[in-house]
C-alpha cells in the first residue's frame, strides 16, 4: 500500500535480478537470416550454439520491446505471434518452444540458438529461463477505445497508476490486474512503459491486461464518470476500511506515485477513500501487495 497513495517498498532498484552490462563496444547488427540460417531446425539433436556477439541489451527501435522468461514469450506467441521480430534461445528449450519455432520457420521469423552468457547479455539479466525475444510493442488504447469495448451496464474493474514506475512493481500489478480481470489505465504524459523485466515479473500478464492512455486528468475523470465508474484514492491511513465498504460495480482504484504519493488534487477529485486495515506491525503493503488486495475485494464483493 502507499503512503498517502504513494508506494512502499523501495524505488528502482528493489529485488532486481542479476544483470550483466552489455559490451561497451560496438555490437554486430540483428542477424536477418530466417531460422533455417540460424539453426539446424526446431527439435534438431543437433542443433548446437554458435559463435555469437549479441546486439545491445535493448533493440534500438522504440516500437520494439525485448522480452524474456518463457511465459512472456509464450503470452506474445499465443496472442499476438504477428509481433514477434526475432527469438533467442538456449539448446535445452528447442523442445518446449518447438511449436514457436516451427512458427518462425513458416513465417520466415529468425531464431538463433546461443549460449547461456548470450542470453545474460541479451536481456541484461540471468533471469531470462533460455529464451528471449525481440517483439513489436503494443500501443496503449485511448480511453475512449477502451470504454467502448466495455458491455453496457456490465461490471468493470481498472487501476489507474499516479506515477508509479518500478518495473517489478508494474510487473506484479499487470499479473495482478491480469489474474482479476482489471484494466490498467496510464496517465497522460506518463512515460511508465512495459518493460523486459515488468513481463517477466507479470509471468504473461502482459499481454492479457488492457493499457490504456488517459487524457488530462479532469477530461479522464468526467469520461470515466460518464461511463459510470467511481474512482477510489487508495490511502495507508484516514480511508474508509476496504473490508466493510461498499465498492461500486465499476470501480477506478487510485495507485499513488512512489515515495510522493498520490497528487493531492487527484486525490481530492476521487469519489472514495480506502485503507487496508493491518495490524499496525507495518506501516503499510508495497504497492504491488496492496494493488492485489484492492483488486480481490471488488471481486469478492461482485460475486
Amino acid at each position: 500500500m502507499q503512503r498517502d497513495g504513494g508506494e512502499r517498498g523501495g524505488g528502482r532498484g528493489e529485488d532486481a535480478p542479476h544483470a550483466r552490462r552489455p559490451p561497451a563496444g560496438p555490437a554486430r547488427p540483428h542477424d536477418t537470416g530466417t531460422a533455417a540460417r540460424d539453426t539446424t531446425g526446431p527439435g534438431s539433436a543437433g542443433a548446437r550454439p554458435a559463435p555469437f556477439d549479441p546486439p545491445p541489451a535493448r533493440p534500438a527501435r522504440r516500437e520494439e520491446l525485448r522480452l524474456y522468461g518463457l511465459n512472456a514469450v509464450d503470452a506474445v506467441f499465443r496472442r499476438r505471434p504477428e509481433a514477434i521480430r526475432k527469438v533467442y534461445l538456449a539448446e535445452a528449450r528447442i523442445a518446449a518452444l518447438k511449436p514457436l519455432l516451427a512458427w518462425c520457420v513458416k513465417h520466415r521469423v529468425g531464431y538463433r540458438v546461443v549460449g547461456d552468457e548470450d542470453l545474460d547479455r541479451l536481456a541484461a539479466s540471468s533471469h531470462h529461463e533460455g529464451v528471449v525475444a525481440d517483439v513489436l510493442r503494443a500501443a496503449p488504447l485511448p480511453l475512449e477505445a477502451w470504454l467502448r469495448t466495455l458491455a453496457p451496464g456490465t461490471p468493470a474493474l481498472a487501476i489507474w497508476l499516479d506515477g508509479v514506475g518500478n518495473p517489478h512493481n508494474f510487473g506484479a500489478i499487470l499479473r495482478s490486474a491480469a489474474h482479476f480481470g482489471a484494466a490498467v489505465l496510464l496517465p497522460a504524459g506518463s512515460d511508465l512503459a512495459l518493460s523486459g523485466a515488468a513481463a517477466r515479473v507479470a509471468e504473461g500478464g502482459a499481454e492479457a491486461v488492457p493499457l490504456v492512455r488517459l487524457p488530462q486528468p479532469n477530461v479522464a475523470l468526467e469520461r470515466l464518470r460518464d461511463a459510470g465508474f467511481g474512482l477510489a484514492a487508495t490511502v495507508v491511513r484516514g480511508g474508509d476500511d476496504l473490508f466493510a465498504a461498499r465498492l461500486p460495480q465499476r470501480l477506478v482504484y487510485v495507485m499513488g506515485a512512489e515515495g510522493e504519493g498520490m497528487d493531492p488534487a487527484l486525490a481530492a477529485a476521487c469519489d472514495l477513500r480506502l485503507s487496508i486495515p493491518g495490524s499496525g506491525a507495518v506501516e503499510s503493503l508495497n504497492v504491488a501487495a496492496a494493488t492485489a488486495v484492492f483488486l480481490a475485494q471488488w471481486a469478492r464483493a461482485e460475486r
